[in-house]
């Protein structure tokens, strides 16, 4: 993969786990935010209200440098970290993992817990979509009017995303290109204004 490229998922994959009657129900889903992860959370929270642990883990951004695992009461390191794994070796990003457990009224033991939200995370990883999307950039650029024909041959060469566009006496379009494409478009259009 390329620099600009990254891994997500595109749809919501469900996994499940059982072990010595203890139940991990696993739900992956793509987000963008943290106030996503904080609602997703809150809502398998409100629904599995009966269930004794919640834990998560979650990765955002290309660069995969925004990420939490939480326990949820569980052992140190026993859920939380055994779920970001699975996203670290899918080298995923942009998703939350969710593993609700019932508790089975056996004690598992630390390598068994992980084993189990291991094992639940990976199967909501496998019953995902997985995807590769490209890190984009934004490039605005301003021209007369008569520029237009000029500018939309670039548009129509390089194929940005057109994500705004403005046509007045001043125009000005903003696109959305590949991140490693951003600075050949850049200088194309700067190159117009000297045509």
């Amino acid at each position: 993969m390329t620099t600009d490229e990254f891994k997500t998922i595109s749809n919501v994959g469900e996994g499940t786990y059982s072990e010595k009657r203890s139940k991990f129900l696993a739900f992956s889903h793509h987000v963008e935010t943290e106030e996503q992860v904080k609602d997703i959370v809150a809502q398998y929270r409100k629904k599995y209200y009966d269930a004794r642990h919640v834990c998560y883990a979650y990765m955002l951004g290309a660069e995969r440098q925004v990420f939490r695992a939480n326990d949820d009461g569980e052992p140190s390191s026993t859920a939380g970290k055994p779920i970001l794994g699975q996203i670290n070796s899918n080298e995923l990003t942009d998703i939350l993992i969710v593993v609700v457990r019932y508790y089975g009224g056996v004690n598992l033991g630390t390598g068994g817990l992980i084993v189990a939200y291991k094992t639940a995370a990976a199967e909501a990883i496998a019953a995902s979509e997985i995807e590769i999307r490209q890190v984009e950039e934004l490039v605005t650029y301003n021209f007369p009017y008569v520029m237009m024909n000029d500018v939309m041959r670039v548009v129509k060469e390089m194929k940005p995303r057109i994500v705004n566009q403005v046509y007045d006496n001043t125009c000005e379009i903003t696109l959305s290109i590949r991140k490693s494409e951003a600075e050949q478009l850049k200088n194309r259009l700067d190159k117009l204004s000297f045509e």
